[in-house]
C-alpha cells in the first residue's frame, strides 16, 4: 500500500554505511511511492537541496529501480539537471529522464496519482519546455509561485519556489528578489529548522556583507544538519566570508574538502585539490596569514591540473582543473603578494579559445610586472589582455550557456583599466593613474554583488586607496579603504590600508580598531 506521507530523519554520520544513506538533512514530501522506495527517494531529495546533484541522481534512480512507476522519482532525477543558482541547465538530459517515465506529458501525468504530484510534473514541462532559458526560468518561477499558494503547508513547495526566485535573478544579485526568496524560506523555517533546502536558500539569500548577519543562524545549523554533503559544509562559508570570519571560512572548507575526498576515496579515486571548496579555502588561509598552507594547496592543485591536462574547454573553475588552478594561482599571488616567487614565474600555454582564462592570466602577469618594476613586460601583458578582450564577443556567441556575458565582460573592462592605471603610474603620470582607478572603482560599484572571494582579483577601491596613499593623499585613501571595507569586510589588505591611512589622517581610533582586527586574524598563525 502506498504511503500518504513520509518523514525521513537521516542519521548524522559522515558517509553511507552498509548501503543505508545518511547525513543529508531532514525532508518532508508526501508522495505515492512504495514504502520500500522511500529511503532512496527522500535521500535524493535532501541531496538535491544540498546541490549534491550526482549523489541525488543516483538515489532517485535507485528509487525507480525499486518502484518503476514512482513518478516523483523521475521528477527528482530530472530536477538534478537544473542548477538554478549557477544558471546551468542540461535540458536534453532532463527530457530524456522524463521520457523514461512517459513519452508525453499526458502519459507522465497519468502515472501521478495525486493532483499535487501532477502539479510538480507540470512545472517541469515549463522548466524544460520550449523557448529561451531566460523565459522558461521566469515561467517556472510563476508556476512554483502558484504551487506554493495551492499547497501552503508543503515545505518543498516553499523551498523550490525560493530557489526559483534566486535562479531567476539573471542579471546578478537583485536585493529585492533575494529578499523575496528569504521571506518565503523564513515563513517555514520555524516549523522545519532542519530542512536542508530552507537552510541552503536562506544562506544564498543573505550571502552579501549587508545581509550576512541574518544568515548566520542558518549557517550554524546547516553544517550540523548535513555533514554528509560537502556542498552544505562549504555553503556556510558564504556567510562567513561576507562577515570576514576567517577561522570559520577555513574550517567550513576544510570540512567540505574532506567530505568530498572521502567520497572520492570510496570510489577509489584520488583526492582532489582544485575546485570550489579549495579556492575558498586558499582565500581563507591567505586572510589568516597562512601563506605556506595556501602555497601547499596551490602546489597540489597544480599537480592535479598537470595530471588532467588541457582537455576540451570547460570554463567553470569548479569543473575544470585548468581554470581552477589559474584561479587559485591568481588568488595566491594577489593575497600573499608573492610577486618575486616561483609561483609568479609559472606559466601555462592557453589555447586561444580559453578567453576568460587568458584575460585573468595576462592581468595577473601584468600586475606581477608592475610590482617588479618591469614596465616593458607590463605593457606586453596589457597588449595581450586587450587582444583577449577582443575575442570576448566571439567567445560569448560560441558559448551562450557560459555564465560570463555580463559580469565577465564588465570585469575584463575593469582589470584593463587597472593595468593601464598601473602603467601610467610607472610612467610618472600619477594623476592619470588615479583617474583611471576612480573609473574602475565606479564601474565595479555598478556590478551586482558577487558572493565569495573578490570577483575583481584586486578590488578597485582597495587598489585606489593604495595608490592614493603612496601619492600622499591619506584622507582620500581612507575614504577608498572604507568603501573597500564595506564590500570585503575584514580583508587583510584593506585593514592594512586602513591602519596606515587612518593613522596618517589623524584618526587614531579607526587605525587602532583596524590594527586590533588584523592582529586577531593573525594570532597564533604560521
Amino acid at each position: 500500500m502506498r504511503l500518504a506521507a513520509i518523514l525521513l530523519v537521516l542519521e548524522l554520520t559522515p558517509l553511507a554505511l552498509f548501503g543505508q544513506e545518511s547525513g543529508a538533512g531532514v525532508v518532508h514530501f508526501p508522495n505515492s511511492g512504495t514504502e520500500e522506495a522511500q529511503a532512496s527517494f527522500l535521500y535524493g531529495l535532501a541531496q538535491l537541496h544540498n546541490f549534491e546533484y550526482n549523489t541525488a541522481s543516483t538515489a532517485f534512480r535507485k528509487a525507480q529501480q525499486i518502484d518503476p512507476d514512482f513518478a516523483m522519482a523521475y521528477w527528482g532525477e530530472a530536477m538534478t539537471h537544473n542548477h538554478a543558482i549557477w544558471t546551468q541547465q542540461d535540458r536534453e538530459a532532463a527530457l530524456a529522464v522524463l521520457k523514461r517515465l512517459g513519452p508525453t506529458s499526458a502519459a507522465r501525468l497519468a502515472k501521478a496519482p495525486t493532483q499535487r504530484e501532477k502539479d510538480y510534473l507540470r512545472a517541469l514541462d515549463i522548466l524544460y519546455g520550449d523557448g529561451s532559458k531566460h523565459d522558461r526560468d521566469d515561467a517556472y518561477t510563476e508556476a512554483m509561485s502558484r504551487l506554493h499558494r495551492n499547497y501552503p503547508g508543503d515545505p518543498e513547495a516553499a523551498a523550490f519556489y525560493a530557489l526559483a526566485l534566486l535562479g531567476g535573478a539573471h542579471e546578478g544579485r537583485d536585493f529585492a528578489t533575494y529578499m523575496r526568496a528569504a521571506a518565503i524560506a523564513e515563513e517555514v523555517f520555524r516549523d522545519y529548522p532542519d530542512h536542508p533546502g530552507i537552510l541552503h536558500y536562506l544562506i544564498h539569500s543573505y550571502d552579501d556583507p549587508i545581509h550576512a548577519p541574518l544568515g548566520l543562524r542558518a549557517a550554524r545549523i546547516y553544517a550540523r544538519v548535513a555533514p554528509d554533503a560537502a556542498h552544505a559544509q562549504h555553503m556556510t562559508s558564504h556567510i562567513f566570508v561576507a562577515m570576514g570570519m576567517w577561522d570559520d571560512v577555513v574550517a567550513a572548507n576544510e570540512n567540505a574538502a574532506d567530505v568530498a575526498n572521502l567520497r572520492r576515496a570510496a570510489r577509489e579515486r584520488p583526492a582532489y585539490h582544485c575546485g570550489h571548496y579549495n579556492f575558498w579555502l586558499l582565500y581563507g588561509y591567505t586572510q589568516q596569514g597562512r601563506h605556506r598552507d595556501a602555497g601547499r594547496l596551490l602546489d597540489a592543485c597544480r599537480e592535479d591540473m598537470e595530471e588532467a591536462g588541457l582537455k576540451a574547454p570547460v570554463f567553470d573553475p569548479d569543473n575544470s582543473a585548468v581554470h581552477s588552478y589559474l584561479q587559485l594561482r591568481t588568488r595566491y599571488l594577489f593575497d600573499a603578494e608573492a610577486w618575486d616567487s616561483e609561483v609568479a614565474r609559472w606559466s601555462t600555454a592557453l589555447p586561444m579559445k580559453y578567453v576568460p582564462e587568458r584575460i585573468s592570466f595576462e592581468y595577473t602577469q601584468g600586475y606581477v610586472a608592475y610590482n617588479l618594476g618591469d614596465i616593458d613586460e607590463a605593457r606586453r601583458r596589457l597588449a595581450s589582455l586587450v587582444a583577449a578582450r577582443g575575442d570576448l564577443g566571439a567567445f560569448n556567441d560560441e558559448n551562450p550557456d557560459v555564465d560570463y556575458r555580463v559580469e565577465g565582460t564588465t570585469r575584463s573592462e575593469i582589470v584593463e583599466k587597472q593595468l593601464r592605471a598601473l602603467i601610467s603610474k610607472m610612467e610618472g603620470n600619477v594623476a592619470d593613474a588615479i583617474a583611471l582607478l576612480r573609473e574602475a572603482a565606479e564601474l565595479e560599484k555598478t556590478m551586482p554583488f558577487m558572493f565569495g572571494p573578490p570577483f575583481i582579483d584586486k578590488p578597485s577601491h582597495e587598489l585606489l586607496g593604495e595608490v592614493l596613499l603612496e601619492a600622499g593623499h591619506p584622507e582620500e585613501a581612507l575614504e577608498a579603504f572604507e568603501v573597500a571595507a564595506s564590500r570585503t569586510p575584514n580583508r587583510a589588505q584593506v585593514l592594512e590600508g586602513l591602519i596606515v591611512s587612518a593613522g596618517q589622517s589623524g584618526d587614531t581610533a579607526k587605525a587602532s580598531d583596524a590594527k586590533q582586527r588584523l592582529m586577531a586574524m593573525r594570532v597564533n598563525r604560521k
